[in-house]
């Protein structure tokens, strides 16, 4: 019983690539999908923020369109929805 419960909590309908947190605002990668555009989105801010450091610092009005596009594309490959909850509704 327990283990079917942690086994699909994990699953999530096909197109999707994130699942709603069980507690609090937000969306979790479960897909190698979810987890490259994640991984792609840190990799990106990380140039950024490199460039930032050691160029001008111009280069940071780019953070704004890459979080909002990150934002987007979770908010999109969510299944369920955004928002806030506190356990068992998730």
């Amino acid at each position: 019983m327990m283990g079917a419960r942690f086994r699909d909590a994990g699953s999530v309908r096909p197109g999707y690539w994130f699942r709603p947190k069980r507690f609090g605002f937000g969306a979790v990668p479960v897909t190698w999908q979810g987890w490259a555009a994640t991984m792609a989105f840190v990799a990106l801010a990380g140039l950024l923020a490199n460039l930032v450091t050691h160029r001008d610092r111009i280069w940071l009005v780019l953070f704004v369109p890459l979080v909002a596009a990150y934002l987007w594309l979770v908010a999109v490959k969510t299944d369920g929805g955004w928002g806030f909850r506190w356990g068992e509704d998730a």
